[in-house]
């Protein structure tokens, strides 16, 4: 599982969630993680068994994706969108690490 973690942006990234006091945002599952690949939503550059951060920028260009592609409804999609729903509402980066 891919664990997502709100993280102010001037705060470097932990090896450690709980290091910094983050705030649980949800999780994907591999098979998640590679539908929204293929479907074009998450860059292939994030890898699903590397620990990555989504600034902002990145958080608004997926968001731009899934409305460009008029995927709102696709149930991969909906999971990713709680994710960044819960970023956009903090005004946070996303921060996500593999278990």
């Amino acid at each position: 599982m891919l664990d997502f973690y709100t993280i102010k942006d001037h705060l470097p990234t932990s090896d450690y969630p709980d290091k910094l006091d983050l705030k649980f945002a949800g999780d994907l599952d591999d098979r998640t993680f590679s539908q929204l690949q293929s479907k074009e939503i998450v860059p292939r550059n994030f890898d699903y068994y590397s620990d990555f951060r989504w600034d902002r920028k990145t958080i608004q260009q997926i968001c731009n994706a899934i409305t460009d592609k008029n995927l709102e409804s696709d149930t991969d999609v909906k999971k990713l969108m709680q994710l960044l729903n819960a970023a956009i509402q903090a005004e946070c980066s996303l921060v996500a690490y593999g278990d």
